[in-house]
């Protein structure tokens, strides 16, 4: 029984201790802002090379920058580059269309919250995750999302 409880004790902690190595939604917010403020100051090409490098900035536990563009065309991932140049807009495999909802909001507000549910890292358990999108000089939107 003591075993069972040192076992029990070690998981819990495990749980804790990936769950405060997460980031917030207010982190994801300011790293939108940071990558949008990239994109309209060095131009697309140099601000998606800093993304996707892991010392450039733009990677934080689990929080990444992704790009889109308003047709639903990945411009940039850091996480998933193989998704650059596939379109988007129609995906829904967790039952949200996130992308359309992420174009709806940049394009009509310029910036905002769009919540969907996404796989939880390292599990296969889905949970409510949100994204601060923001639109750019340049006419597409980047993106920032963090668990709920």
């Amino acid at each position: 029984m003591h075993k069972l409880l040192l076992v029990a004790a070690a998981v819990l902690m495990t749980g804790n201790a990936i769950g405060a190595d997460m980031a917030s939604p207010d982190d994801a917010k300011a790293m939108s802002q940071k990558a949008q403020a990239a994109v309209n100051e060095m131009g697309s090409e140099q601000a998606f090379a800093l993304f996707a490098a892991s010392d450039g900035g733009f990677q934080d536990r689990d929080l990444y920058v992704f790009c889109m563009d308003m047709d639903g065309v990945m411009l940039s991932h850091a996480i998933k580059p193989e998704l650059v140049g596939k379109n988007l807009l129609d995906f829904d495999k967790y039952g949200d269309t996130l992308f359309k909802n992420m174009i709806a909001v940049a394009s009509s507000t310029g910036e905002g919250w769009v919540d969907y549910n996404w796989p939880y890292p390292g599990t296969e358990e889905i949970r409510e995750k949100t994204s601060y999108v923001m639109t750019n000089d340049q006419g597409f939107f980047c993106g920032v999302g963090a668990y709920k």
